[in-house]
């Protein structure tokens, strides 16, 4: 029972360090699939030509790529500086007032359903720890909800979205470059449904999270995305 309840453990930790990586990730190839494909459709919906519409992909997945990387940089940027903000401002409470900040513990595992005793008794354990660096984990980890072994990491969130807005990105222009002029807008649209769902459902099962519901969301988001770019390529091609 203890060694299942450990494994148990486990696993909802490993699920849970996967949120930063996976949240870049995720959102970098489904806006790079989407907006990729939804670029190229609305272009050849406008009756452009083969050229014009993977040109106006590959400028897409370039541009897009760049601004994933540099939004998702200074965005997780922002939030680390907070994080160091309110880390350093721990570490000079846990010098100055270290009663204050046993007591804090104390208040917040009573809040958490401990008996002012035993809440007492774990607070003084927990402050009496030599260790000055894992005093200041538990703090940061109790009182302001930061993991200090999972800070935020900029350059990884950024290389992260570019590199996946990259690889979503690369699908409808191959499906548009290969297909023939008949069947090229069908053909990236329902490959590109596919894919959204495939990338739905993958990333859900990852994080634990229901598969029906993020297959349903992207499907219905992609299909709302593909009507309005057909009907502006449309719109726009008979007016130019």
């Amino acid at each position: 029972m203890v060694f299942s309840a450990l494994e148990h453990s486990k696993k909802e930790r490993h699920l849970g360090g996967r949120a930063a990586w996976l949240r870049a990730a995720v959102l970098g190839a489904n806006d790079g699939l989407i907006s990729t494909a939804s670029l190229m459709v609305g272009v050849a919906a406008a009756d452009a030509t083969r050229s014009a519409t993977l040109t106006a992909g590959i400028a897409g997945l370039t541009a897009g790529a760049l601004s994933m990387a540099a939004g998702e940089y200074v965005s997780v940027s922002s939030q680390r500086d907070v994080e160091h903000a309110d880390l350093a401002r721990e570490r000079a409470e846990l010098e100055t007032n270290p009663g204050e900040e046993r007591d804090e513990l104390m208040h917040i595992y009573i809040k958490r359903g401990l008996s002012p005793a035993l809440a007492r008794q774990v607070a003084d354990e927990l402050s009496s720890k030599e260790d000055e660096r894992e005093r200041l984990a538990i703090h940061a980890r109790d009182e302001l909800g930061i993991d200090m072994d999972a800070l935020s990491r900029p350059v990884q969130a950024a290389s992260v979205s570019a590199l996946s807005f990259v690889l979503g990105a690369i699908l409808p222009i191959v499906i548009m470059a290969v297909s023939g002029s008949s069947n090229r807008i069908i053909l990236t649209i329902a490959i590109t449904l596919v894919g959204l769902v495939v990338l739905g459902t993958s990333s859900a099962g990852l994080g634990g999270a229901p598969k029906g519901r993020a297959a349903t969301r992207v499907l219905v988001g992609g299909i709302v995305a593909f009507a309005i770019a057909v009907g502006i390529g449309v719109l726009t091609g008979s007016v130019v």
